[in-house]
Parts: structure tokens; sequence; C-alpha cells
């Protein structure tokens, strides 16, 4: 067979750009919402609905681009998720009011689902085992530092022009990474035949739906009490993903599971997976709680807010690659644990912040996380995936996605609620505001380290894949 490695590169490269763009917009609007609040008229919990209808979105979608994956070739499953992110962005930049930006917001995101798990899964096929982890490496680049940096672009478009251009601004790069991909991405998959199984697709939607919506509901219910207990959509929810996960129990008998759940059966695929869940908890709970911080405790704007944590997620960046090489030589334990140590410390670190703080001090544990996240980042991506067999590699990512947003949700709930109920209580005790804001931050920064300490305990079971290394592989 001819070599593809030139095409191969070059499809890599145009689906790591547009993931770029695409997952740069989901962190995007979070320092946005004061101006959109002032600008629109609404109030906070409204406003919070531009983020959680793009993670709800995405909790629904994910589950179903491992089937997409399977059956659809990769030209046309890029072409669909960059035509519903254009699209969407097109809806929000020309929306006349709050609902219209809403619905934007959704059909972004049911693109950005789709991007992630295509742009894994190509990535494992077309990449051999032996220098997996470089390439990881810049998928880890494009996942960490588009949702480190949004924030700083955001509060840089937002100091000089108006909201609409949050959305103007991306239009053009996404229609051109359109226009680019539709003309040079060749189909690198083969894709195979199988009835899709609506009552999957309702049951995922229904059951990741509610239980993100839950979990979101937590968080705000502990701000302003909520008109439905959050804990109904949370049980419904759990009861339906279990429903789900029978069904696909049974289905995947017969190779037509909406999620393929074989992917558990890996030991080591499940404890990355698992690994993977405490680091995005701990990684959205300190993107939330410190920006809080910094504004509500230390007065900083947003704009100082945002470059004060640009240098960690760039570093976080530039280290993706050297750790990616380092895999490909020694393997995911020397990264992995000094990565989840370091995690912990910075944790337990954070629970002794005060009201006066010196910024440079957080400046520093900010970089110091990042780096370690960063040891573990690309070494989970490679070898949760990398332990299974290729025809799982959809189901993997899209299973990876899926934990990826619970968890993040899970993460921002929890944290939140805990900052909230500390903060209240210190308040009811005659506390004044900045006291109890800073100890409900440092209950939640406790909570943190407790669940990171279960980062230490995974990566030590954590191995190299082990299973042939040419398995799957033609050149």
């Amino acid at each position: 067979m001819e070599d593809h490695s030139a095409r191969n590169k070059l499809v890599i490269a145009l689906l790591l750009v547009s993931a770029f763009v695409v997952i740069l917009n989901e962190t995007i609007m979070g320092v946005a919402l004061p101006h959109l609040m002032a600008d629109l008229d609404i109030t906070a919990s409204a406003a919070q609905w531009l983020t959680t209808a793009f993670m709800l979105t995405m909790a629904v979608v994910i589950p179903v681009t491992g089937y997409l994956l399977q059956r659809l070739n990769t030209r046309p499953v890029f072409i669909l998720a960059m035509s519903l992110f254009s699209a969407g962005t097109l809806i929000s930049a020309l929306a006349p009011g709050f609902a219209v930006i809403v619905v934007g917001r959704i059909v972004q995101a049911s693109g950005t689902a789709i991007m992630m798990p295509l742009l894994m899964t190509t990535v494992m096929t077309l990449v051999p085992p032996g220098s997996r982890g470089r390439t990881m490496g810049n998928i880890s680049v494009v996942i960490s530092v588009a949702p480190a940096i949004g924030p700083t672009i955001s509060g840089l478009i937002l100091s000089a022009l108006e909201w609409r251009w949050l959305f103007l601004l991306v239009l053009p790069i996404a229609l051109s990474a359109l226009a680019l991909g539709a003309l040079r991405i060749k189909n690198v998959t083969v894709p195979t035949t199988a009835p899709i199984d609506i009552l999957s697709i309702f049951l995922s939607a229904i059951g990741f739906g509610g239980f993100v919506y839950g979990l979101s509901g937590l968080g705000e219910a502990a701000l302003h009490p909520p008109v439905i207990s959050p804990w109904i959509p949370l049980l419904i929810g759990a009861v339906v993903i279990a429903v789900f996960i029978l069904r696909q129990l049974q289905l995947q008998k017969q190779e037509r599971a909406l999620l393929d759940l074989r992917t558990l059966t890996t030991k080591t695929f499940t404890i990355a997976a698992a690994m993977m869940a405490i680091l995005m908890m701990s990684m959205f709970g300190v993107f939330i709680l410190l920006p809080i911080y910094l504004q509500n405790v230390l007065g900083l704007s947003t704009l100082q807010t945002g470059l004060l944590l640009l240098p960690g997620g760039l570093i976080m960046g530039l280290c993706a690659p050297t750790v990616g090489r380092l895999f490909d030589k020694y393997g995911p334990a020397p990264l992995i644990i000094p990565g989840a140590i370091i995690l912990s410390v910075v944790m337990g670190g954070l629970v002794f912040i005060q009201q006066d703080t010196p910024f440079w001090m957080l400046l520093i544990a900010h970089i110091v996380l990042s780096i370690g996240l960063a040891l573990m980042f690309t070494p989970l991506f490679t070898v949760s995936l990398g332990s299974l067999p290729p025809n799982l590699y959809s189901h993997g990512s899209a299973m990876l996605g899926a934990t990826q947003q619970v968890a993040g949700a899970a993460g921002t709930a929890l944290f939140v609620a805990i900052m909230t109920l500390r903060a209240t209580s210190l308040s009811a005790g005659g506390a004044n505001l900045l006291v109890a804001t800073t100890g409900g931050i440092k209950a939640a920064f406790l909570c943190g380290t407790i669940i990171s300490l279960g980062a230490i305990v995974a990566a030590l079971f954590i191995k190299k894949p082990q299973h042939g290394q040419d398995m799957g592989h033609h050149h």
C-alpha cells in the first residue's frame, strides 16, 4: 500500500486546528456573563443557562458520537461538526435576545461534542502506538490550553467591543476551517452498518442530560432556592442511565450498541477514565473558584483575572508535547504519579488562602497546578485508548468525552455548593462578606484536596498497554 503519512499529518493538523477553535469557545462565555446580564437585563441564574445549555448538549450528544463515528466516514462527520458549530456561532452573533443566544449555544455545542471524539478516534486509527504520545500531546494542548485562554480572550474582546464580537470573531475562523476541511480531509476510517437504536438515544439524552442538569442545579440551589429540587432530575437521570446501561449490554451482543460498554472490561481504560474524572472535577473546580476568589476577595478585574490565569494555561500547553515524548520513551508511571502528587499538594496549599494572600502566590500555585495536570492528561488519554482494541476506539473516545462533561459539571456543582453552604453558615455566624467568601472557598478546596487523593491511588495502578504493538495497523 502507498504511504499515507503526508495525508494523515494534514488530516490530523486540520482536525487539531478545528478542535482548538471549537473548544476555545466552550469557556469563552464565563467571563462574559456579567456583561450579558447587564446588556440583556437578565438574572444570574438565567445567564448561567448559556453555560449550562452548552454542557447539557455536550452530555446528550457525546454518547451518540461513538455510534456516528462507526457508521459514517471521517469527512462527512467533520463537515457535520463544523457546519453545526458555524451555524450556532452565526445564530448567536445575530441573536436579537437572550433566548436565541441560548439556541445558538446549543447548536454550537452539538458541533463541539462531535469534534472531540472525532479527533481522538482519527488519531488512534492513524498513529502507530510507538509515537502516539507525541500526537496525543498535541491533542492535550488543544484540550487544556483552549479552555484556559478562553477567559483571557473574552476579557480582552469585552474590554473593547460588545458581546456579539465573541461570536463574530470566531465565525470566520470556523468557516475557513470548514471550507479547508471540506476540500482537504480524506476519509480514513472504514464505516460499518447497523441500525441505530432510537430508544438508546432517548435514554441517553434523558439520563445524561438529567444527571448533568441535576448536578448544575445543586450548585445553583446553594445560591438561590430552586423551583424544583435538583435531586429530582439527578435521581431520574441516575435511574435512566442505569436503564441505558442495561440496554447497551443487550445491544452490544449484536454489535448494535449506541455506546459500547465493553470498553469498561479493560481494566486500564476504566482506571484511566476514573482518574480523568477526578482531574476534570479538580480542574473545573479550580477554574471556578480561583476567579471568584481573585475578583470577589482580592478585587481584581475580569481582565486581570484572565491574565493571571493565562500563564498556567500556556505552560500546560507548552509542556504537553514534551510530556508526550517522555511518555513514548518511559511510559505512564513516571509522569502520572508525580502529577497526581503535585495536584494534591497544590490543592492542599490552596486551603490556606486568606483575605490578603498576595496574588503572585496564586499565580505560582496555578502554574504548578497546570504542570501537574499536564503531566497527567497526555498519558491518560494515550493509555486509556491505547489499552482498547481498535474497533472500540470510537466508543472509548465517546466514553472519555462523556466522563469529562459529567465530571466537569459535577466538579463545578460540588465546589460551588460547598463554597456557598460554608460561606452562608459563616455569614449567619456574624462573619463579614470577605471572611465568609474566603471561608467558603477554603472549604471547597479542602474537599478538592480529599478528592485529589483518589488520583494518587489510581495513578499507582495505571500500566502501559501491552498488547501487540502492530495490531490492526496497515502502513
